[in-house]
């Protein structure tokens, strides 16, 4: 793949002086970062409680809220394997676990994974359309794949999570990840910005259904949406819409607000609810009623913790 800048290395001199640089020398504090304290929207069961997996999120720094939503991490101390599912997102991450990074692009399945002993993972969770000034290519090529870091950003790129991980603190970690991320020179893009606002616009409003809603709204036409969804998202916006009408339905089942799944078909705007129950099961696994009553819980999944990715 091609690169937009030269290579990022990391020597573990370098290193040193890069974490050295990001505390001023008039501080006598570190800079503190901010945690993210809102529900993570996609995780099914959500209402389970395991004291041994414990998850975080913070908020990026100003000046790569542009193209970042939050920094998350995952960290365990099991006796016995869990099992942990999430939707898909129409967002790309960056993935650091057992000293590699990996580029995670959006899916269109669920994600389930294999939580066993002792573990962390990080993770840098992009705005839809976020990832796109990193790179020359679209976001599409990504989609439904896990690449190596350093495939995309160089081989310099491969110090990046045995780097980060060695570190204790989430706050230091997160440190390492913003000089990575603004040592590649990614610019402000009006579009990315705009496919950013229009995703937020669809997860907000259940009441957008059809992409011409879209369309009219931003003054866009429906082909040029699709195109610049496809090269800054990396998927279709009608796949957008529908994986949200489906986050709402799994999240108003564990709060216990939905019991009626014709009214909640009519709330997400699906044709009737056959339509809202063959898509729920398509990419939960089971049906809603089935969801609701706990279950089927899934038995196997990958030995991957970033399927978590909140």
């Amino acid at each position: 793949m091609r690169m937009t800048t030269p290579p990022w290395r990391f020597s573990k001199s370098a290193s040193n002086e890069m974490l050295a640089s990001l505390y001023s020398p008039g501080l006598k504090k570190r800079v503190m970062v901010r945690p993210k304290l809102d529900k993570p929207r996609g995780v099914l069961h959500a209402g389970d409680v395991v004291p041994e997996v414990g998850h975080w999120r913070y908020w990026p720094s100003a000046d790569l809220a542009p193209f970042v939503e939050h920094y998350w991490t995952v960290e365990w101390n099991l006796r016995e394997p869990l099992v942990r599912e999430t939707l898909p997102h129409p967002v790309v991450h960056i993935v650091l676990e057992n000293g590699a990074a990996k580029v995670a692009g959006p899916t269109t399945q669920r994600f389930t994974t294999t939580l066993t002993g002792r573990g962390r993972v990080f993770g840098i969770k992009f705005h839809p359309g976020g990832f796109r000034p990193f790179v020359a290519e679209p976001v599409s090529v990504f989609a439904d794949r896990s690449v190596e870091l350093s495939a995309v950003f160089g081989e310099g790129a491969r110090e990046l999570a045995p780097t980060a991980l060695a570190l204790r603190e989430h706050d230091e970690i997160i440190a390492v990840l913003e000089a990575f991320l603004r040592s590649r020179g990614a610019r402000a893009d009006a579009t990315a910005a705009l496919m950013g606002r229009i995703a937020a616009r669809i997860a907000e409003d259940r009441e957008i259904t059809r992409i011409e809603q879209i369309a009219d709204e931003f003054s866009i036409g429906v082909r040029s949406l699709q195109r610049r969804f496809r090269e800054y998202v990396g998927v279709h916006p009608k796949w957008v819409i529908q994986r949200y009408r489906l986050h709402e339905a799994v999240a108003r089942i564990d709060g216990g607000t939905a019991c009626d799944w014709t009214a909640l078909a009519h709330d997400l705007g699906y044709a009737d609810q056959a339509h809202l129950i063959r898509d729920f099961k398509t990419i939960v696994g089971c049906t809603p009623n089935e969801y609701a009553k706990g279950g089927p819980r899934p038995t196997s999944g990958r030995a991957n913790a970033a399927g978590q990715r909140p």
